[in-house]
């Protein structure tokens, strides 16, 4: 029972739909039809600006920590890493939001932030790092997914190997297209850096 009850939360939670709630409550959009269509941070920066984007992208993070930290509270012996990542699950499938999510690289950035908060910051500054130099978004996020298969290997810890690499695996997924538009020189910068 509270493993199903674990399993539940983590999944609402995760369901969260930061960029929608936001632009409805405080601009009067729905993000989905404008940019990306996106309920992530980064069509949420596209569409109403630095403020917006930064919010959503601090309320998803805490989306994936809350998650990770949930077993904490109900049953300890619950794996940390499986709560994160139904909540990653959750982001890109939410039930609040007709099953139409984000890409999941706060959330995924999150269960790090639960479960190795140095390897979160490394990760971070890996991101911010490539999006200076690159300005795509999309670029960063794979790079840093892949950033955080690398250190979650030198650390040896399986479960978190195996969880980083699920993640990493359905960032890369969900940004095929903009891969695409990468190769065909049709992927937005952002202009705030």
């Amino acid at each position: 029972m509270i493993f199903a009850l674990i399993v539940i939360l983590a999944y609402l939670i995760g369901s969260i739909p930061s960029g929608l709630w936001i632009g409805k409550g405080f601009y009067n959009k729905d993000i989905r039809n404008f940019g990306s269509g996106n309920l992530g941070a980064t069509n949420t920066f596209r569409v109403l600006g630095v403020k917006a984007g930064s919010l959503v992208t601090i309320m998803d993070i805490l989306k994936g920590t809350a998650a990770t930290l949930l077993p904490l509270a109900f049953d300890p012996s619950f794996p940390v890493l499986l709560a994160g990542i139904i909540a990653v699950v959750g982001h890109i499938f939410p039930i609040f939001a007709g099953f139409r999510g984000g890409k999941a690289v706060a959330t995924s950035a999150g269960v790090l932030l639960g479960y190795a908060p140095l390897m979160f910051v490394l990760v971070v500054l890996c991101f911010i790092i490539v999006l200076y130099i690159s300005k795509y978004v999309s670029l960063s996020s794979i790079i840093a997914g892949l950033f955080a298969i690398s250190y979650s290997i030198i650390l040896k810890d399986l479960p978190l190997i195996i969880i980083v690499s699920l993640m990493s695996g359905f960032v890369i997924i969900r940004h095929r297209s903009n891969i695409t538009r990468i190769r065909n020189g049709t992927e937005p910068k952002i202009k705030w850096m």
